[in-house]
């Protein structure tokens, strides 16, 4: 470990503090042969009195769905039955163990989480993923999201990835570059050798110790001699791990054939099981002594059960520097001992491996496979298994087929350049009608998860056309998911075009009036949606229909200005996706939870919701839903005045949003720019970004709820003429669609636009029908009625409603209108000193804590929290045992009577 003081120091501490209860994870990466998997045997000596669990990833296995998770678990696996039912049945499934399978990916992330707290409850646990580039991406998807959370468990991660190789992604990890050696450690390892001799070496390796020592091993006497000309060495180092492979070849070639022909087995498999590789041997005429050759050359270290290369470069070398004839006689000879060992996916790979052309027994092998890592929730892998099994396929439909399904779980697993290209390889037009409506789903994903939702609505509006009569219920289920993705663009137009393809269908009856101009039936279609459960959205009891019946009440309640039934659709839409594992529909749902809890002025719950959702978007890579909750969690930020954090949220979502045509995203970030301006008391700027918030959301239902701040800013600028317009749209549409709070804001705008004689009448009427609901909104009438008041030199009825005013703004945290109602209080003559505290001793507690702390008092055990916010059961207690101080409590019972006070 000669020159690798930083990084041995980063790692050692790491295993100091993992001693003390914390827990880290580490990403080292660097180029082939730098020294990455010599820090991993570093730390494995450093861990004394720890549990060490190891995995290596294998290029030729990285297909195998949950094969890595399997490996790392493999001593550890009894641990499985102390997890909690729904974890437990989850990690049978994913490991083979059972025939179950796994709804909700987050399910699988949380046992792993679990397990790796379980191996450590007696002590520090170390985990080492050697090569992670080459594990699957369902295992590397798990651990990583096991590493993002451990906070107290007492586990240290540490990942390893080659630079520029292929594989699978590690995201979301601390890094750390593993860089050259410095020239005096360089030299270190090239003893005996002349200094001439040694600074070629040095300067063709680059500090590369792989490459140090192989170069000077394959250096003949009379170089080490010193007589060495100067194109003894190539003058450029580029492609240097390819230097150090063919220094390995050159190696393996020196072996005896039966001595190539197992090593050559050993590379090809991925289990690194001794017993395995030596079945598998047999049938290319090798046996346990051929190892021996190999094993005395250093190339592999072999154990009573267990073979591994002695660098990955070796394994790559004694795999790809074999003739193909001999690579496919390997992968048969696995094929043929797995299957016998009822290792039907390896098996089912091993013989795709072994294929040369079409040949459909091993593409339907691989469909099974594939079928199961789907329900395993291993999209990727499901994914790979489905697109080879389409290179096997000679019938051109089922070819297109099995296409249309490698694209669908690429979608679903995030891929989105992968799901266009396999897509692209799809014959147009095609004449299934069912193929083309689960095509235009799977290229819909990719538009509205990461480009243009308008294209996904179009995409999603053709494959409902050719699907037609034939289907109605996948039909209506397009239909409704078009309408989705049009309502994300803001297109009001595209939304009445997509609905008036079945404006009898419940689910669509609903936009197809209120958006035509027929208000009073849209609200008859939208309470017969309610009443009948939207059953008719989604016909295949699939949970995720049952997810889209529910969004889309939300939405149409919202729309309507119903904001109570809104938030009744969200919560269940919520239920649905916890209970029936739906989690990636969570964000969405929350997101749908957040803006009804905005609406009713409960701004904490809101911001809650919106970050558990921003968290599982940027888990699940959903950059579109992601954008919509930064601009939620934007608008909190503005109401209490949080400058830097508003900006911020709404920048991001802007940032998004714009290039793409979000416009529901862009508008509520302007939005809340706008609201954040208005509080501070700059009009003008707030009146630019509530008009410019008003145009991205085009159509007057959309852009309803911000109406009221932008009269206020007109009015406030000066700028009377810009508020008339929005007061009339306002006035009609709440006479339209009958909501009492949506009625209160027009009042309000009356009052602020109209005659003086007039104004009093309106803001009396909007106090009283903002009864029961908005306290915000409430508050913010009594403001401005209060000043109005004052004006007149009414100061003690003033005083009546801006105390009323102030006392709702310290509640509520709003710090910029609890200053402006506090100025105008005593302008009036009135007591403006503090008057409340807001949250007492919960304002010290981070917001993790709070989470626990509201679900710890609701009577949820440390599992259910762990459950419910994606964290270890350790670290649950952890929160609390630092929240119980904070909060001067020492029992649950104290914290449910603290928090109902």
């Amino acid at each position: 470990m000669r020159g690798r003081n930083a990084e041995r120091d980063r790692i050692e501490q790491l295993l100091a503090d993992a001693r003390q209860g914390a827990s880290g994870a580490l990403l080292l990466h660097g180029e082939a042969g730098i020294g990455k998997t010599a820090l991993l045997d570093h730390a494995a000596e450093r861990a004394q009195g720890a549990r060490v669990l190891r995995v290596e990833g294998i290029e030729s296995e990285m297909e195998l769905a949950f094969g890595g998770l399997h490996q790392l678990f493999l001593p550890v696996l009894d641990l499985v039955d102390a997890l909690p039912e729904p974890q437990a049945v989850a990690m049978r499934a994913v490991f083979g163990l059972s025939g179950d399978g796994v709804r909700d990916r987050f399910t699988v992330g949380l046992a792993v989480l679990t397990m790796l707290s379980e191996a450590a409850a007696d002590g520090p646990l170390l985990c080492l993923v050697d090569d992670a580039q080459w594990l699957d991406q369902p295992s590397v998807d798990m651990l990583t999201f096991a590493a993002r959370r451990l906070r107290a468990e007492g586990v240290v991660m540490l990942f390893a990835v080659r630079d520029g190789a292929p594989g699978a992604a590690v995201q979301g990890i601390p890094p750390l570059l593993v860089e050259g050696l410095d020239r005096a450690a360089a030299a270190e390892l090239l003893p005996g050798l002349p200094p001439y001799v040694a600074d070629r070496v040095i300067e063709e390796a680059r500090g590369n110790p792989l490459a140090l020592i192989e170069l000077s091993a394959a250096l003949t006497p009379a170089q080490r001699a010193g007589r060495m000309g100067p194109l003894a060495l190539p003058e450029t180092a580029a492609g240097l791990p390819s230097r150090i492979q063919e220094g390995f070849l050159a190696q393996i070639r020196r072996l005896p054939e039966a001595a190539r022909a197992v090593l050559l087995v050993a590379a090809a498999d991925d289990t690194g099981d001794l017993g395995v590789v030596l079945r598998a041997a047999q049938s290319l005429d090798a046996t346990v002594e051929d190892l021996e050759p190999a094993e005395r050359a250093g190339l592999v270290l072999l154990s009573g059960a267990a073979v591994r290369f002695r660098h990955p470069l070796v394994r790559y070398a004694a795999y790809r520097g074999a003739p193909l004839a001999r690579r496919i006689a390997a992968h048969r000879a696995l094929a043929e001992t797995l299957g016998a060992t009822g290792q039907a996916h390896r098996r089912a790979w091993h013989l795709a491996a072994a294929s040369t052309g079409p040949d459909e027994t091993v593409a339907e092998e691989l469909e099974r496979v594939a079928e199961w890592a789907g329900n395993r929730q291993a999209m990727a892998s499901a994914s790979a298994a489905y697109e080879r099994a389409a290179q096997l396929t000679a019938d051109p439909l089922l070819r297109a087929r099995r296409l249309v399904r490698a694209a669908q779980r690429a979608a679903d697993g995030g891929q989105d350049e992968r799901c266009a290209a396999l897509a692209g390889q799809v014959p147009q037009p095609t004449a299934d009608p069912e193929l083309a409506a689960s095509l235009a789903r799977a290229q819909a994903v990719v538009e509205l998860g990461y480009r243009r939702p308008e294209t996904a609505a179009r995409l999603l509006l053709d494959g409902a056309d050719r699907t037609g009569a034939n289907s109605p219920d996948t039909t209506t289920s397009l239909l409704a998911d078009a309408v989705h993705a049009a309502y994300s663009a803001g297109d009001a137009a595209l939304i009445e075009e997509i609905a008036a393809r079945a404006p009898d269908r419940p689910v669509l009856a609903v936009p197809a009036r209120l958006f035509g101009g027929d208000v009073p039936g849209a609200l008859d279609a939208l309470r017969a949606l309610v009443a009948g459960g939207a059953a008719a959205a989604g016909g295949d009891g699939d949970p995720a229909s049952g997810v889209m019946d529910r969004l889309m009440a939300g939405i149409y309640h919202q729309l309507t200005g119903d904001h109570a039934a809104a938030r009744e659709a969200a919560v269940r839409a919520v239920a649905h996706c916890r209970d029936q594992g739906v989690s990636g529909w969570l964000p969405t749902t929350l997101h749908l939870l957040a803006r009804a809890e905005l609406a009713l002025g409960r701004h904490d719950e809101a911001s809650a919701h919106a970050a558990e959702g921003l968290r599982l978007a940027e888990e699940h890579d959903l950059d579109h839903r992601a954008a919509h909750l930064r601009a939620a969690l934007a608008m909190p930020a503005a109401v209490r005045g949080q400058q830097e954090q508003a900006r911020a949220r709404a920048g991001e979502a802007l940032g998004y949003a714009r290039p793409r045509g979000v416009g529901r995203a862009a508008a509520d970030a302007e939005w809340a720019l706008g609201l954040l301006e208005l509080g501070l008391g700059r009009a003008e700027s707030a009146l630019e970004s509530l008009e410019s918030a008003r145009r991205a959301a085009a159509h007057p239902l959309f852009c309803l709820p911000l109406l009221p701040d932008l009269v206020e800013a007109a009015g406030r600028a000066g700028r009377p003429e810009r508020a008339a317009e929005p007061t009339r749209l306002l006035g009609e549409w709440a006479a339209a669609l009958g909501q009492p709070a949506l009625a209160a804001l027009a009042h309000r705008c009356r009052a602020l636009t109209g005659p003086d004689d007039a104004a009093e009448e309106h803001f009396v009427a909007a106090l009283a029908l903002h009864e029961g609901g908005s306290g915000y909104d409430r508050a913010r009438t009594a403001l401005l009625y209060g000043e109005w008041l004052r004006r007149l030199r009414r100061r003690l009825d003033a005083r009546e409603h801006l105390r009323a005013a102030l006392e709702a703004f310290e509640r509520l945290d709003a710090g910029p209108w609890a200053g402006r109602a506090r100025a105008e209080l005593a302008a009036a003559g009135g007591e403006a000193g503090l008057t409340v505290r807001r949250d007492g001793p919960i304002s010290l507690l981070s917001p993790q804590e709070r989470e626990v702390v509201r679900l710890a008092a609701a009577g949820a055990s440390n599992r259910e929290i762990a459950a419910q916010l994606f964290l270890s059961p350790r670290t649950v207690g952890h929160h609390l045992y630092r929240a119980f101080p904070k909060l001067g409590v020492s029992s649950r019972t104290e914290l449910a009577a603290l928090l109902a006070s």
